[in-house]
């Protein structure tokens, strides 16, 4: 926007330099509340610039993207300010996708596409242009012209063998070169049930019968026995640190 760049133009060499001095200094706290303060995306969040909301809940804003890639085009981003992937909890990420899968069946339904794309960059080396992290949901259609090349490229079996090590021992598994089979640890979280507003309306149900009552409450007792069951101290304990 031409007014942000305005305040940029005027700053000289010298006050560039001091401004890059001032955020090396910052807390992680202040250099939060410091990016959130020049993040037109939570302005957007905020209320603060208008944008086409396609979505929102306590947590979660999707908007259109102003620069689509294809029509319906959203970007789906936490109303918290975080910068890249690692930055956010694991509930709130998980929350961010199920919002995606959601909009992603609404695009079929709502625009008569075959499919979409669900892209992520994650930091800068990724093309990650916004300081807020966010999910681009494109809708395709056959030969709608966009073009997604990933390149394929030939890695030794040595090294290989050397990747798959060094992310299964940061994943806590124990993997044998030898050995194509490896002993992991599952990464299990408590599973969150999101009510949300996208959910297809049903039909009104008739009144259930008390037979039929008890048994589903029966069936969800036995689901939260099984639930409890899952011991996450011990997989804390080998994961190591998050």
């Amino acid at each position: 926007m031409p007014e942000q760049q305005v305040p940029q133009q005027q700053m000289s060499g010298e006050q560039i330099k001091a401004l890059q001095e001032k955020i090396k200094q910052m807390s992680p706290e202040e250099l939060k509340e410091f990016q959130k303060k020049q993040c037109i995306f939570c302005q957007i969040v905020s209320g603060k610039v208008q944008s086409k909301k396609v979505y929102e809940d306590d947590d979660v804003i999707a908007v259109l993207d102003v620069n689509p890639a294809n029509p319906g085009h959203i970007l789906i981003m936490p109303k918290e300010h975080y910068s890249i992937m690692p930055q956010i909890p694991y509930e709130d990420i998980e929350h961010i996708f199920m919002v995606t899968k959601a909009l992603s069946n609404a695009s079929l339904r709502a625009l008569g596409v075959q499919g979409s794309n669900i892209i992520v960059a994650n930091g800068v080396a990724a093309g990650q242009r916004a300081q807020h992290f966010m999910v681009h949901l494109i809708p395709r259609k056959e030969n709608d012209n966009i073009q997604f090349q990933v390149p394929q490229k030939t890695i030794p079996e040595q090294e290989l063998q050397k990747v798959r090590k060094a992310l299964s021992e940061s994943l806590g598994a124990k993997a044998e070169e030898s050995e194509e089979k490896m002993t992991a640890v599952p990464l299990i979280r408590k599973q969150k049930v999101v009510e949300a507003e996208f959910k297809e309306k049903k039909e009104p149900r008739k009144r259930a019968k008390k037979k039929e009552v008890k048994k589903e409450t029966k069936t969800k007792g036995k689901q939260k026995k099984a639930n409890e069951g899952i011991n996450l101290d011990d997989i804390a304990k080998v994961l190591g640190p998050g």
